[in-house]
């Protein structure tokens, strides 16, 4: 409204802008997406510790799972979500071929841990549901491990279709690289829960 047509009518208010624009409102539904998935990832862990604690003869995980192989796994994890944001910060400066280098190597990174993954299930599927407890490690572990590996493959697919558009992301337009970013970092967040609770203690 022009300062003219203020004085003629004082009593109008000139309407606030909408701290809301397509860019945050995208990010906001991605963030009340996480927070609703947090509690899901929250109540599985809170499941397992229960189970865990009232369990009389709960194996100790480190005697029955492979803590190296999965620390290997969880590095690899980790060294993607460093890829994530260096293929944001390449499209904030309109270099395209870092987005889709660094994006790649997002992308195998995950790829690769789902590989890992497999490996693992495949290893421990016959040995840790026959344990002690009733088969309750080997229930426990098999949901909340798959759990996160479906949110890892969601993940990769979500990446690579973000790769595969590479070409509409410039300095100006790179809102969909950062939400899909966050949904990485929050995966990598949670294994790291995963690996502390399940593996470690």
């Amino acid at each position: 409204m022009s300062q003219a047509a203020a004085l003629d009518h004082p009593l109008q208010v000139e309407p606030a802008e909408s701290p809301l624009t397509p860019e945050s409102w995208g990010k906001l539904g991605m963030w009340l997406f996480l927070a609703g998935d947090a509690m899901s990832f929250g109540a599985l862990i809170a499941g397992y510790a229960a189970l865990r604690l009232g369990g009389e003869h709960w194996p100790v995980p480190s005697t029955v799972l492979g803590v190296p192989f999965t620390a290997v796994m969880t590095f690899l994890l980790i060294c993607s979500s460093v890829t994530m944001v260096k293929g944001l910060e390449a499209i904030k400066r309109n270099d395209r071929a870092g987005l889709r280098r660094f994006l790649g190597l997002t992308v195998l990174g995950g790829a690769c841990f789902l590989g890992m993954q497999a490996r693992e299930w495949t290893h421990l599927i016959g040995h840790v549901m026959t344990l002690t407890s009733k088969g309750l490690f080997g229930s426990t572990f098999f949901v909340l491990t798959g759990f996160h590996g479906f949110h890892v493959f969601s993940g990769v697919v979500y990446l690579s279709s973000i790769l595969g558009n590479a070409d509409a992301y410039s300095a100006d337009n790179h809102n969909a690289v950062e939400i899909a970013g966050l949904y990485w970092h929050f995966v990598d967040l949670v294994w790291i829960l995963i690996f502390t609770f399940v593996y470690l203690i």
